[in-house]
Parts: structure tokens; C-alpha cells; sequence
């Protein structure tokens, strides 16, 4: 049992205090949304957990596949079927595999931070080092100034809400508490990022890799994309966005492949599914905060 004084300090407030996000309408003629995202991690999936692993041959082949097989497959399907996504990569992932990251920005995609080491942040952890690295590095390898970021392991602390506001980052895409854009408030509140929300059963990584020896077994393509489909057709249906977070090490593996090209085939077919980046999603929010239109509930 936790201790009485640790659970007298938990605010009685929520943790997010952003007022719900408004109803800004999609482009015309589209009435719903999907962020198609992909999370390029390579080796640092790993090494975050324990930097031994760098040793650990086998271990570090699973992130290695991104850049070998998983990305150029992921992006042969992308222009076969005319789609652009945001790739959120690791500063590590682009120092260590610069021609995987050249070749996602050549083809026309969105490049988006994930950290440098894809550390997981604690309360009271530093947040600068870690973001002002992979900042670094997308620059000098990419010549891009991110407008994304996702966080790495899908964590935030109010440190690092505060320090992407101050290096300019204009969205974010990490919590799961809504299923439209909304703009995050900080604890002082100061404005902050536009959220795009995760949509958390499209999240590859739950459904097909976890763990080199994980208890969990790989779910096979029939549950995933009947879930997938249920989820966008409810969606769709509420008006709103669904988020990807896709991996080159998972998705870009035979069966995940197949499973994401019949997903998002079935996705086009969906002629009133907007689906596209997140940079072209945060700017059509900031278009109509800008003019004022369907203001935000309060």
C-alpha cells in the first residue's frame, strides 16, 4: 500500500486543466480525420531501457530492421498508395542512420521529434539535454526544424510541456484524453502546444512486439484490423481524429504490412476521412483559433 503522505500530496484538480477541445471543422469535403504517424525509433527502443543492450547483438537487431527492411517497405507502401505521414524520430536514430532518415524526408514526409535516447521522463528528470540533442540532430543531418513531437514511451512531465513551448515546438502528440486537437495549458496558465491526441488501439506496438520474450502473443491480422476499423468507423461517425503510432520494427514486418496496407486502403476508401500530417492538422487548428471560429468550450 502506498504511503498516506505520498497520496495526501496527489492534487484534488486534474492533471490536465486544457478546457475541451473545440469543434473546429476539418478541410472541406472531409468531416473526420486520421494523423497517420510512425514512430522511428531503430536501436534506441532498446538501449532506453538498458543502455547494456548496445551489446546485446540479437536484441539490437530487432531496432536495426527499421532501417535495413521495416522504413523502405513502410515507404513504398506510403507512395503506392499517394499518402503522407509524420515520422517522429529519435535524434540517436538519425545520428546512427543517416541515409533511413534522408530517405523519409526525400519522399516527402513530415519529420518530427522523439527525443534523442527515447528516454521515458520522470518528475524531476532534466529535459533540456535530451530535447536540445535531438533538436541538434535533425538539423545538422536533415536541415529540418521539427514542428512535432511526440514524446518517447508516451510520457510528459510539466517540465517538458514548458520546455517545448520555449524551443518553439508548435504540436505535440502523447496523451490520450481526447479524440480532437485541443491546445494544452500550462500550470501557470501560459498557453502551450496544440495536442493531437494518441488514439491508444493504434498503437502497433500492443498488437504485434512488446518484448523480445514477451507473455503476450502477437495478435493476428483478423483481430487487429477488425479493431482498427471499428475504431475509425465509430470515429468517423463522432466527427473526429484518429492517431497512428506505427513502427518501421513492427509494422514493417510481413504480416504488420499486410495488415497496415488493407487498413489503409479500407482508410481511402473512407471518402470523408482527411488523412494526413500532423504539421497540415496543427495548422488548420491554428487557422481557426486564429479566426475565431467554433470557439473552444470553457
Amino acid at each position: 500500500m502506498q504511503d498516506s503522505k505520498a497520496l495526501a500530496s496527489i492534487p484534488l484538480t486534474p492533471a490536465n486543466t486544457a478546457p475541451p477541445a473545440p469543434q473546429f471543422p476539418w478541410p472541406k469535403p472531409f468531416t473526420s480525420a486520421m494523423f497517420l504517424s510512425f514512430d522511428v525509433d531503430a536501436e534506441s527502443a532498446w538501449t532506453a531501457k538498458d543502455a547494456a543492450h548496445a551489446e546485446r547483438l540479437v536484441t539490437m537487431s530487432y531496432g536495426g530492421y527499421e532501417a535495413r527492411v521495416g522504413t523502405p517497405k513502410l515507404l513504398e507502401l506510403l507512395d503506392q498508395l499517394d499518402l503522407k505521414a509524420t515520422f517522429f524520430i529519435t535524434g540517436w536514430a538519425v545520428d546512427a542512420h543517416p541515409a533511413m532518415a534522408e530517405s523519409i524526408l526525400k519522399a516527402g514526409h513530415e519529420i518530427g521529434h522523439h527525443g534523442y535516447h527515447h528516454l521515458l521522463v520522470d518528475p524531476g528528470d532534466p529535459v533540456d539535454e535530451e530535447v536540445d540533442r535531438g533538436l541538434e540532430a535533425l538539423k545538422r543531418h536533415l536541415g529540418v526544424v521539427p514542428k512535432g513531437y511526440r514524446a518517447p514511451v508516451g510520457e510528459f512531465t510539466e517540465a517538458l510541456r514548458v520546455a517545448l513551448v520555449r524551443k518553439g515546438i508548435v504540436y505535440t502528440s502523447s496523451f490520450r484524453d481526447d479524440v480532437r486537437p485541443y491546445r494544452h495549458r500550462l500550470k501557470d496558465g501560459r498557453p502551450g502546444t496544440i495536442e493531437l491526441p494518441v488514439t491508444s488501439s493504434y498503437d502497433d506496438w500492443m498488437h504485434g512486439l512488446s518484448n523480445r520474450f514477451s507473455p503476450r502473443s502477437i495478435f493476428p491480422k483478423e483481430h487487429v484490423l477488425s479493431m482498427w476499423k471499428d475504431d475509425l468507423d465509430e470515429t468517423r461517425d463522432w466527427g473526429a481524429m484518429v492517431t497512428t503510432v506505427l513502427h518501421p520494427q513492427v509494422s514493417g514486418r510481413p504480416m504488420r504490412l499486410r495488415l497496415l496496407r488493407e487498413f489503409l486502403i479500407y482508410a481511402k476508401s473512407c471518402s470523408d476521412l482527411w488523412i494526413t500530417t500532423g504539421e497540415a492538422i496543427a495548422a488548420n487548428y491554428q487557422n481557426h483559433e486564429a479566426g475565431g471560429s467554433a470557439a473552444a468550450a470553457e
